[in-house]
């Protein structure tokens, strides 16, 4: 039986290229962005996490190589240089070995601004992708990282700009957004890889991960992938805990709950069958401790996403345990 061959382009996470050799497939993405947190080391981790998620979320879970792309900025002081780029390298090349693989090469350029990012590339066969876009109505949605980085990382920014704090003051605690701080960089700085694992455990219809356009955004384009003529509905917005309440009291600047908020590596939002779902987050929450969660379905339509008017929002923890970060 000949199968089809897979050839995916611009659209969807990574680019897959068949190979001239026996079966075989090029899978290759690449990103790079700008310092969005305070800590070089931290920020390494998370655009080596980010680079490797687009992978991630096509079910690959072996990485072969990456290459590391820095700009290092012109503004810099030689002192600031030598201390925060190697710092921002480490970072990089220690969430390539969390993810048992190698940073090889790259480039680095002088610029104006600094940059950080990668390509990650892998040689696999057809059964170690999963083409995203094969969900069929009945299929529900999972998430496995909660929304709210880009309200936490600016709340954090706002502690120093008095005009900006008294207007979130009201909602919000200092220590709340020190704390969400935190939880957004150990969120951004996660492997998506054991969620990727256990796509292919559960039978995931296919995934996409939650980055730059928000969750609605990568809801709609995940859908307008689909095969079949199915929608996506969401009802449910696992939110990192009091950022639903900044986002609101900044007069809805973010859109937060309108899933448009901009994420920095979020988590996957993949389509899986009904039966399969609960146990999919059963089961990344064994093995990692992080929770995954069940937030809308696919029924019959014309490939697209919205979420419904009044999502609920799940305040991610629940509750504060002393001394914990989720």
């Amino acid at each position: 039986m000949h199968m089809p061959i897979t050839h995916i382009g611009i659209g969807m996470d990574a680019s897959v290229t068949p190979l001239r050799h026996g079966g075989l497939s090029l899978v290759q993405t690449t990103d790079f962005f700008y310092p969005l947190v305070d800590d070089p080391y931290m920020m390494g981790k998370i655009s080596c996490a980010n680079v490797l998620s687009d992978l991630f979320a096509m079910g690959v879970t072996d990485c072969d190589n990456m290459l590391m792309l820095l700009g290092v900025s012109t503004k810099m002081t030689e002192k600031e240089r030598d201390v925060v780029i190697p710092l921002m390298m480490r970072g990089f090349k220690d969430a390539a070995l969390e993810a048992n693989t190698s940073v090889t090469g790259g480039q680095t350029v002088m610029n104006p601004w600094c940059t950080i990012g990668g390509v990650a590339t892998t040689v696999c066969q057809p059964n170690e992708f999963i083409v995203p876009d094969c969900a069929v109505v009945g299929d529900v949605l999972v998430l496995t990282k909660p929304l709210g980085t880009q309200v936490a990382v600016n709340a954090h920014q706002w502690l120093d700009q008095p005009e900006r704090w008294n207007r979130i003051k009201l909602v919000v605690s200092e220590e709340d957004v020190r704390k969400a701080y935190q939880r957004a960089m150990d969120s951004m700085a996660r492997l998506n890889r054991t969620a990727a694992r256990l796509m292919h455990k559960y039978n995931a219809h296919g995934a996409t991960d939650v980055t730059g356009f928000g969750l609605l955004g990568h809801a709609q384009n995940l859908a307008k992938n689909q095969k079949n003529e199915v929608s996506f509905v969401i009802h449910n917005l696992p939110i990192i805990a009091k950022m639903a309440a900044v986002a609101k009291a900044c007069g809805n600047m973010f859109h937060l709950l309108q899933g448009l908020s901009a994420e920095t590596s979020g988590g996957l939002l993949i389509c899986l069958p009904r039966e399969q779902a609960a146990a999919y987050c059963k089961d990344i929450e064994k093995q990692e401790g992080y929770q995954a969660w069940i937030i809308g379905i696919v029924e019959k339509g014309n490939r697209t996403a919205r979420i419904i008017d009044k999502p609920r929002v799940i305040e991610v923890p629940s509750k504060e345990k002393d001394g914990e970060l989720w």
